[in-house]
């Protein structure tokens, strides 16, 4: 999940400090790896939606992107999200490192009617003009 107040650790939170303070990005393997990435406001519908569900007390659902987008992409976007070139560390693949990701949101879609509608494209810049609010 990304979005304002996203976690510092994560990889969107990283990269954009790291490429606006001209340190490098570290990319582990050779940024095939693919993640859904899920903006904040979509999680939030999911919730609410799951808190008017009648019959969904106890149940699970997952909330997240039914899209996958590879590293070396994500850093892509997030240079152009930024407005400058990121300095890139190539590492070894991290050992464990799962290929793909993804949540799998057919239930939620199904019992709840979630369907994120935030592309990482029009997310990405929203994450970019937060951060650099927060930093004035």
């Amino acid at each position: 999940v990304y979005g304002a107040r996203q976690r510092p650790d994560l990889a969107i939170h990283q990269f954009t400090r790291k490429i606006l303070a001209g340190q490098p990005i570290d990319q582990f393997g050779d940024g095939t790896t693919r993640r859904d990435y899920t903006y904040i406001d979509d999680v939030i519908q999911g919730v609410i939606a799951a808190l008017k569900y009648d019959a969904a007390m106890w149940d699970i659902f997952n909330l997240g992107e039914n899209e996958t987008v590879q590293l070396k992409d994500l850093i892509k976007m997030s240079q152009e999200a930024v407005g400058r070139e990121a300095k890139i560390n190539h590492l070894p693949e991290q050992p464990g490192d799962l290929p793909v990701t993804c949540a799998d949101i057919s239930k939620a879609h199904r019992l709840l009617g979630y369907n994120p509608t935030t592309k990482l494209l029009d997310g990405l810049p929203r994450f970019v003009e937060w951060f650099r609010a927060q930093r004035q």
